[in-house]
């Protein structure tokens, strides 16, 4: 039984390796980042599943269109109309694809030691980070940027600004989108939202290096949910699964 538990351990800890610690002193344009969403079968993290993933890789401000990554999941729980009406994949479609154990490896191999950045991001990384321990043994463990905590901290020191002149209608990442002039077009899907949150962080650039933001680092302190943001947990209103 030990030898049977040391061979699992073994074949965990030699599948993955954690992502490497991140200079924090690089420059904000220097940094690759991979913008990411995810699609779901609903919000309970307890019997909800991952139905896809979508990312799109940047290096500072650019966008990398040609290296963006979607993938449909065979899920392991069942799609629901609420589901379907969101997202329009169908049970057919997803009937045949690879579970997610598969296109975990695929994911882990595009997010190398690049920054995630996502919106409301806590969700997804809850799904993905159950399913990394469970077939993997260990969580994500690249940084961690959410676009809606820098859109709040930017939202009180450029008041002037367009984009920031009232409080959003409604939270979502389209509304941030529109405010930020970022065309909106095509269907709903999880590589679409990586585009759009990558552009969305595009254009939030700017505003942070004019801010004094100008390291990782310092953009770490002030948009990951694990230094100090976690606002946005799961089932938040904010969220589109």
């Amino acid at each position: 039984m030990v030898n049977g538990m040391m061979g699992l351990f073994q074949y965990c800890r030699n599948k993955i390796r954690p992502a490497a610690r991140i200079n924090e002193k690089i420059p904000v344009e220097k940094v690759r980042y991979v913008a990411i969403d995810t699609e779901l079968t609903g919000l309970d993290e307890r019997k909800d599943s991952i139905v896809s993933v979508g990312a799109v890789r940047m290096v500072g401000g650019r966008i990398d269109i040609g290296s963006s990554f979607y993938r449909l999941v065979r899920p392991d729980s069942e799609l629901t109309a609420a589901s379907i009406v969101i997202h329009e994949i169908t049970p057919s479609e997803v009937m045949e694809k690879p579970d997610i154990s598969e296109v975990l490896e695929e994911f882990i191999g595009l997010c190398g030691n690049d920054v995630i950045v996502g919106y409301c991001l806590s969700i997804d990384m809850s799904f993905i980070n159950r399913e990394m321990k469970r077939i993997f043994c260990r969580p994500l463990t690249n940084e961690m940027l959410d676009v809606r905590l820098l859109w709040d901290w930017l939202s009180k020191r450029h008041t002037n600004h367009k984009a920031f002149s009232m409080p959003l209608r409604e939270q979502s990442l389209y509304e941030m989108g529109k405010r930020l002039d970022i065309m909106l077009s095509g269907a709903h899907n999880a590589v679409m939202d990586a585009f759009i949150t990558a552009q969305v962080f595009q254009r939030l650039i700017p505003l942070l290096l004019e801010s004094g933001i100008r390291r990782i680092g310092d953009l770490l302190n002030i948009g990951s949910p694990e230094r100090g943001g976690g606002r946005f947990k799961l089932g938040g209103e904010a969220s589109n699964f």
